[in-house]
């Protein structure tokens, strides 16, 4: 069958995040913080499908029509996105995936619209492109798209200089860049350094207020800061391959917690809230919580009541 009647197709994957860089045999572009999305568009309609090949065309009503601003049938790779205040907003996508009411998404959808922003094609008229090096996909995305609008639009780029790019993107508090191989064809499902991001991740510090000790050795710190003179909890962050650090977070004298322990804490240690810890993030979410926490080291230099809850 046809890969755009199956609907099997699967988004390129992109590779770990390295430090950014200049080249000129990359291409440069802003990193959205949305939901990945296969787009299935042809002249009776869309389908939108995810990373996991769900459905996603109820949570996003607003995007029904987009079919009606291409040439023909395409399979296109992009980010649906929902803009606050000029910039995406990842909570508010996050929102649509724990509505199932037609009528509250439907107001979702008129006071925070989403966009669909493509960056790749996969499938023209009625074939799949995906062996075309990237910079003849990128020519025959801007040829299918017939026009732009505030629910469709084509992801623009830069040439070789990441660096500033990401240095941009970075001090407007945007998520970061990818940079894309120009040659480099698109792996269906697969991850390769054809596609590398530059994430631009937040930071701040922590109290350690105890531990979890999963399986394969990996343990989960629990995080707080104060809030006047109340600890607050922030969540949890994952130790990581640091053996050291966990030898003085272990090694710290038990304690009773600060506070109702919230759930999926059963299995803690506590400790004295005595060690503080720095810890990279994308962004913190609607509740105080940290998206996409990163472990970076302990840290002697500050005490645990100068970490105050922001």
């Amino acid at each position: 069958m046809d890969i755009f009647d199956s609907k099997s197709a699967s988004p390129m994957l992109i590779a770990e995040m390295q430090e950014p860089f200049d080249s000129p045999d990359y291409i440069f572009e802003l990193k959205l913080d949305g939901e990945r999305c296969l787009a299935y568009l042809d002249k009776n309609g869309v389908h939108l499908q995810n990373k996991r090949k769900l459905i996603l065309n109820p949570r996003f009503p607003e995007l029904s029509q987009i079919h009606k601003h291409i040439k023909t049938r395409c399979i296109l790779d992009g980010e649906i996105t929902v803009l606050v205040d000029g910039k995406p907003d990842f909570s508010q996508v996050q929102r649509r995936a724990l509505m199932s009411n037609k009528f509250k998404i439907q107001l979702a959808a008129d006071k925070y619209p989403a966009s669909l922003t493509a960056f790749d094609i996969l499938y023209y008229k009625d074939r799949l492109v995906i062996d075309l090096p990237l910079m003849e996909r990128k020519a025959l995305l801007q040829k299918v798209i017939k026009s732009e609008n505030d629910r469709l639009a084509i992801s623009r780029y830069i040439g070789e200089q990441g660096k500033a790019l990401y240095d941009a993107a970075a001090k407007q508090g945007l998520e970061g860049v990818v940079a894309k191989k120009k040659s480099g064809i698109y792996q269906l499902g697969k991850r390769t350094k054809d596609w590398i991001k530059f994430k631009n991740l937040l930071d701040d510090d922590f109290v350690i207020l105890g531990y979890i000790e999963k399986e394969n050795n990996v343990v989960s710190l629990i995080l707080g800061q104060y809030k006047e003179n109340n600890m607050i909890y922030k969540g949890h962050v994952t130790l990581g391959v640091s053996r050291e650090d966990f030898k003085i977070i272990s090694g710290t004298n038990t304690s009773q917690p600060p506070f109702e322990p919230p759930k999926g804490n059963e299995n803690a240690v506590w400790i004295k809230p005595d060690l503080v810890c720095t810890v990279k993030y994308m962004e913190k979410t609607s509740n105080g919580g940290l998206r996409q926490p990163v472990y970076k080291g302990l840290r002697d230099d500050k005490e645990p009541k100068d970490c105050i809850n922001k």
